[in-house]
């Protein structure tokens, strides 16, 4: 089992933080599940061209200012399962969903089930969407 784990990988937590080992310091890491879930947060919030690898990431953010209509959430859809079908092979997507009863307050709330590949293990996933971030909006 543990050699099956090690897919699933470790890494830096994110956002990076750092503690005292000893006379030493290091940087805070996470593994398995934790690091899968912490890498689509990263996958979504980033732009493609925005990092070192060109094509990372996800067209979310090129969607904050269309029309919500039936075709954007389609192509809200599209766009996390084309990022995680490229770039985070440790999962297989099995249902994304679109939840918009907190439109009035500037978000979406998309919400991925999934199967870890290696240890058959389902997870889910919250990921809010903000529509309206840093702007002055106010609802009615």
């Amino acid at each position: 089992m543990s050699a099956d784990k090690s897919f699933l990988g470790k890494g830096w937590g994110f956002p990076p933080t750092f503690h005292r080992v000893g006379k030493g310091i290091a940087v805070a890491m996470v593994e398995e599940d934790e690091d899968i879930k912490q890498s689509l947060n990263i996958l979504f919030s980033t732009r493609k061209g925005e990092r070192l690898f060109h094509n990372y990431g996800s067209d979310l953010r090129a969607m904050v200012f269309d029309d919500l209509t039936e075709s954007t959430i389609t192509d809200l859809k599209n766009a996390i399962e084309r990022a995680v079908l490229f770039h985070e092979m440790r999962i297989e997507l099995l249902s994304t969903e679109i939840n918009l009863d907190t439109i009035k307050d500037g978000r979406i709330v998309i919400t991925l089930d999934y199967r870890v590949r290696t240890t058959n293990n389902r997870h889910n996933m919250v990921y809010p969407f903000y529509i309206t971030e840093g702007t002055n909006l106010k609802s009615s």
